[in-house]
């Protein structure tokens, strides 16, 4: 999966457990916790929705990794490699 699939997926993800919130104009950069709102148990749903999605494990202590769009892409690469994106699920 390429680094934007992976920013796509996690934007998808946050679309289905907010989606009053409006991800397209992210900075990937800022801490999304900053441009949406996000609380402690929309961020634990979207770790569960990653494990459900794409089988991919994130520890508690590595849930800092997913502070902003482009730490998440950093991070999950090596985990989503060779994964297919899941839009829409």
């Amino acid at each position: 999966m390429t680094r934007e699939d992976i920013i796509l997926a996690v934007k998808d993800i946050i679309n289905t457990i907010a989606p009053d919130e409006d991800t397209t104009s992210l900075n990937e950069d800022e801490r999304l916790r900053d441009q949406i709102e996000l609380d402690s148990m929309d961020f634990l749903d979207i770790v569960m929705e990653l494990r459900k999605r794409y089988g991919v494990q994130v520890p508690e202590e590595e849930y800092g990794e997913l502070a902003t769009l482009s730490s998440c892409a950093a991070y999950l690469a090596p985990k989503m490699a060779g994964k297919e994106l899941k839009v829409g699920s």
